[in-house]
């Protein structure tokens, strides 16, 4: 078969865009090597030799809180991920195929849900979660992820495409319950929308900073965003501890990377593959 020939055109707007996108990670890693002499002597894009002596200050530093925000971190986004990837993927299934009254209205409220920036909502809920006393916990940085409205859009779409309802009724006809239907039927076809929402969920909330911010004053609860940015703000008067924060931000990176690479093979483009009948 002949190929379509390339056009240098898109190859060079792609090969532009994975430059941008590269670059900063690429400065983050060349920076992360650089010792506190190095830092601000050596040229932008020129390697030191500190790589290891940073790992080890940030391990001993304030006996390592950076390992705690990072398990903070861990806990925020993989529960709250976890949790909203379950509630969108129901959530997303009912919309889809049941009718009930008030369906379309939910929707709509959904669809208008998804465009009020998470920024406006911030204040309103850390002003909510301190009246009922769960300010500085877990909790006030954990619940306010789980119920997101895009994420719910995106299992419906997903659902409406990927679940045929001549399979949900021939399960109908077979005897199994709805409950079945969901946890046997409907759950494995969405799989693949499920990973989307569990990766867009984890990413979103372990870079999210504003609301960890307002919720949290305890340091050992914070997460690795606030946590970094405690150290920045104390680095106004230590310069040392550029090197920690560089070297905490290009660690904070490694276990997204590691999630992609990891869950990656979960996207199946058969959307019926996995299916047991109920």
């Amino acid at each position: 078969m002949n190929r379509r020939p390339v056009g240098a055109l898109p190859t060079g707007l792609l090969v532009l865009g994975a430059i941008y996108c590269l670059l900063p990670v690429s400065w983050v890693l060349i920076s992360a090597s650089k010792s506190p002499g190095e830092l601000f002597t050596l040229g932008t894009l020129t390697p030191g030799s500190g790589l290891l002596e940073n790992v080890r200050e940030l391990n001993a530093y304030r006996d390592g809180v950076f390992w705690r925000w990072m398990l903070n971190s861990v806990v925020y986004a993989g529960g709250g991920a976890l949790l909203s990837t379950l509630v969108s993927a129901v959530s997303g299934f009912a919309l889809a195929k049941y009718r009930f009254p008030g369906r379309n209205l939910i929707f709509n409220v959904l669809i208008g849900g998804i465009l009020v920036p998470s920024v406006v909502l911030a204040v309103p809920q850390y002003l909510l979660f301190s009246k009922i006393g769960m300010a500085d916990t877990y909790w006030a940085v954990l619940l306010p992820q789980i119920l997101h409205p895009y994420s719910i859009y995106l299992a419906r779409v997903y659902a409406s495409a990927a679940v045929p309802d001549s399979l949900l009724e021939a399960g109908r006809i077979d005897g199994a319950s709805e409950g079945r239907l969901l946890g046997r039927v409907a759950l494995p076809l969405m799989v693949p929308g499920m990973v989307t929402i569990f990766l867009f969920q984890f990413v979103a909330i372990w870079n999210n900073f504003l609301l960890p911010f307002l919720m949290l004053g305890d340091d050992g609860k914070f997460p690795l965003a606030v946590g970094l940015y405690s150290l920045l703000a104390a680095g106004a008067n230590q310069p040392s501890l550029y090197n920690l924060i560089i070297t905490g931000a290009l660690l904070s990176i490694i276990p997204l990377i590691a999630l992609f690479l990891t869950m990656q093979r979960y996207w199946r483009t058969d959307l019926s593959g996995g299916a047991l009948k109920g």
